[in-house]
């Protein structure tokens, strides 16, 4: 996949990272979470988080895993935190009007969902097999953009669903043209039940794995290149030696929660996580 992206998209690709030094901690008081594997406590959605000291900083930011915070390890608001502190409330602090707290919460997904998609449509303009669709991919970018810069009235008045949609059309022209041009012939699982299935050392080159429930899979050597893994859960999927050089729409998030290991190949632009094995 070429990384030869336009000046105005490198600095988009940049704001699409969470930068948590420009947020006011909203991912550690607007969510919720439940006592599992994932998080050591119970929080409801708008209640701050035990660990999160006064100027927004997790206390237990260097142990979350070892702490029964796996969860916050795999999570990655795309940017949308420091976009939401900055940009749609221009600084303000949650923590000085219940009114203004209860908006900010609200509008964090709603940036975060539109940030994500953002991000697959970069990915997709650097993609030279779609670029009868870069026209298309950039007017699509510009408008997400756009409408990520709202106001909070108008940004949770945003019909998501129409959003999802549109753009998921989009993304999947992307797909179809990819797999067709460099790995033709890729089966078919999208939205596949694939929960502890013995995946090991599958020939999956041009897949559709759309949705596939990959949890805790067997996937240790296998060929994901070229595989379409947008929304695809790999919590606890093992990845040991897997191929995932040009797989489409891999998050970081999908890394985190997976295993792998030094032999993992990973799509560009993103990073081997710490836990896995060496």
């Amino acid at each position: 996949m070429s990384s030869d992206l336009p000046a105005s998209g490198a600095d988009l690709a940049q704001r699409l990272r969470a930068d948590c030094s420009r947020c006011v901690g909203l991912c550690c008081v607007a969510l919720p979470f439940a006592a599992s594997a994932d998080f050591a406590i119970d929080k409801p959605g708008g209640v701050p988080c035990p660990n999160l000291l006064a100027d927004f900083r997790c206390g237990i930011h260097d142990r979350l895993r070892e702490s029964g915070f796996r969860g916050c390890t795999v999570f990655d608001c795309r940017g949308a935190g420091q976009r939401v502190s900055q940009e749609t409330f221009a600084g303000r602090d949650w923590r000085e009007d219940p009114a203004t707290a209860r908006q900010m919460f609200a509008v964090l997904p709603v940036v975060q969902h539109l940030h994500e998609l953002m991000g697959h449509l970069l990915e997709s303009l650097a993609r030279p097999q779609a670029a009868a669709l870069h026209a298309e991919l950039a007017e699509a970018l510009e408008r997400l953009d756009f409408l990520a810069s709202g106001d909070a009235t108008s940004l949770l008045s945003l019909d998501r669903g129409a959003v999802q949609a549109e753009v998921g059309e989009l993304l999947l022209r992307v797909s179809t043209a990819v797999r067709e041009a460099a790995a033709p012939g890729g089966e078919d699982h999208r939205g596949a039940d694939l929960v502890g299935a013995d995946l090991r050392s599958a020939r999956l080159t041009g897949a559709s794995l759309r949705g596939a429930l990959l949890v805790a899979a067997r996937l240790e050597g296998a060929d994901l290149r070229w595989a379409d893994l947008v929304g695809a859960d790999l919590r606890d999927a093992d990845l040991s030696g897997a191929d995932l050089a040009e797989a489409l729409f891999v998050t970081q998030p999908q890394l985190d929660a997976a295993r792998g290991n030094a032999r993992t190949v990973l799509p560009e632009g993103l990073t081997r996580p710490p836990h896995w094995q060496v």
